[in-house]
């Protein structure tokens, strides 16, 4: 999937300064992940199952 085709969403928790923010689009079985101050950098992409695990434990945290 290309990078066009993708809707990337912010997370609740960001702030209106637009620093220390992430993106995630959802595409399939993919999670894509950017940093929102530099679209332009390379995202990178996790399985479902691995983005589930990542926020159960940062949820912990």
């Amino acid at each position: 999937m290309s990078r066009a085709e993708l809707t990337w969403f912010k997370s609740s928790y960001s702030g209106t300064q637009g620093d220390s923010c992430v993106e995630v689009a959802i595409a399939g079985s993919a999670i894509y992940v950017r940093d929102s101050k530099d679209v332009t950098r390379p995202h990178f992409t996790v399985s479902r199952d691995g983005w589930t695990q990542f926020v159960r434990f940062a949820a912990h945290r």
